[in-house]
C-alpha cells in the first residue's frame, strides 16, 4: 500500500514537470532559451496568488466545475496499473471505466466553456464534444484490444501480465493498438497537430478557448487537470505498450518508469516541433486512422492470432 501511494504522489509532482519539458524541448529545438522544469510550479503558484474574476453571465457551474474537472482525474490516478511489481493495485476496473471517467472530465470542462456565455467559450466546447466524439470509442476499442491480448480485461491486471508474459506471438496486433493509442494521447491531451496549447488566436483554439474566461484559482485547478490528464494517458502507455522494469526493485523501478515518461514526453515534443497544426475539418481523418488501427489491432487479434 506505501509504494501504491507513493506511486500517486510521484503522478502528481511529475505531472507539471512534464509539460514544462516539453516544452523546453521545444524550444531547444527551435534554438531558443529553454525554460524550467519548475515554471508549472511557478505558473500554478502565480495563479494562485492572482484574483478570481467572475463572468457576471456565470451561474453556479463555473465555481464547481474546475473541481469537477479535477475529480475524475484524481479517481482515474488510482486505476492505473502498478510501477513497483508486488505493489498494490486496482485490478478489476476495465477500458469502459478509465474511459467514461476522462469523459466525464470532458464534459464538466465544456459545460464550464459554455457557462461563460461567451462565443468563443461555446466554439471551444463545440470543438471539443465534436473530437470526444472520435476519441472515446477508439479509446475503449485500443484498451480492450491490449487487454485481450494480456489475457485480462482489468487494465491494472494487464500491465502487470504484460509485464510478466510479454505478447511476442501477437506482435502486429500490439504494435497496431500501440500507433491508436498515441495518437489518442496527443488527441485527448489538446496537442499539436489536433490543438495547440500555446496559442493565441482564438478562431484556432479548443482548450483554450473554453478556459478563456477563467482566472485565479479556478484557472490554476484547470491547468493542473490538464497536466494530470497528460501524466495519465503518458503512464497508461508506458504501462501497456512499454512493459519492463516492474521486476528490479523499488527504486530502480521508479526510475525505470520515470524514464519512460520522459522518453514519452520527448516523442510528443518532437512530433509538435515536425508538425503544423491541421485544419479542424481534418482532424476526424486522424482520428479516424486511430480507430482504423484499433480495429485492425482486433481484427489481427482474432483472425490471424498475430
Amino acid at each position: 500500500m506505501i509504494l501504491y501511494l507513493l506511486t500517486l504522489v510521484l503522478l502528481v509532482f511529475i505531472a507539471p514537470i512534464l509539460l514544462s519539458y516539453i516544452k523546453a524541448v521545444k524550444m531547444v529545438l527551435l534554438f531558443k532559451r529553454p525554460i524550467s522544469l519548475m515554471q508549472g510550479y511557478r505558473n500554478f503558484s502565480k495563479l494562485l496568488t492572482k484574483e478570481t474574476i467572475i463572468s457576471k453571465e456565470s451561474s453556479a457551474i463555473t465555481h464547481y466545475a474546475p473541481f469537477l474537472v479535477l475529480s475524475p482525474l484524481l479517481v482515474t490516478m488510482f486505476f492505473l496499473p502498478p510501477v513497483v511489481e508486488g505493489a498494490y493495485y486496482v485490478s478489476f476496473v476495465d477500458a469502459f471505466t478509465i474511459t467514461g471517467l476522462i469523459s466525464l472530465s470532458t464534459f464538466f470542462l465544456m459545460l464550464l466553456g459554455l457557462d461563460s456565455a461567451s462565443a468563443f467559450g461555446g466554439m471551444g466546447s463545440s470543438r471539443e464534444a465534436f473530437i470526444s466524439a472520435l476519441v472515446e470509442p477508439a479509446m475503449v476499442l485500443t484498451i480492450f484490444s491490449v487487454s485481450l491480448m494480456a489475457d485480462n480485461l482489468g487494465v491494472g491486471q494487464a500491465g502487470v501480465n504484460l509485464a510478466q508474459h510479454f505478447p511476442k506471438e501477437h506482435m502486429a496486433s500490439y504494435l497496431f493498438a500501440g500507433i491508436s493509442f498515441f495518437i489518442l494521447l496527443i488527441a485527448e491531451n489538446g496537442r499539436i497537430p489536433v490543438d495547440n496549447p500555446e496559442t493565441h488566436l482564438e478562431l484556432t483554439m479548443v482548450h483554450e478557448a473554453m478556459i478563456l474566461d477563467l482566472s485565479g484559482v479556478y484557472l490554476a485547478i484547470i491547468e493542473s487537470a490538464s497536466s494530470i490528464k497528460f501524466v495519465i494517458f503518458a503512464s497508461l502507455f508506458a504501462s501497456l505498450f512499454m512493459p519492463f522494469g516492474l521486476e528490479f526493485s523499488a527504486p530502480i523501478a521508479f526510475v525505470i518508469f520515470i524514464l519512460k515518461l520522459f522518453i514519452i514526453a520527448t516523442f510528443v515534443a518532437l512530433l509538435e516541433v515536425n508538425t503544423a497544426k491541421l485544419r479542424l475539418f481534418k482532424i476526424p481523418n486522424l482520428l479516424g486512422l486511430s480507430i482504423v488501427f484499433a480495429f485492425l489491432s482486433l481484427i489481427t487479434f482474432y483472425v490471424l492470432g498475430a
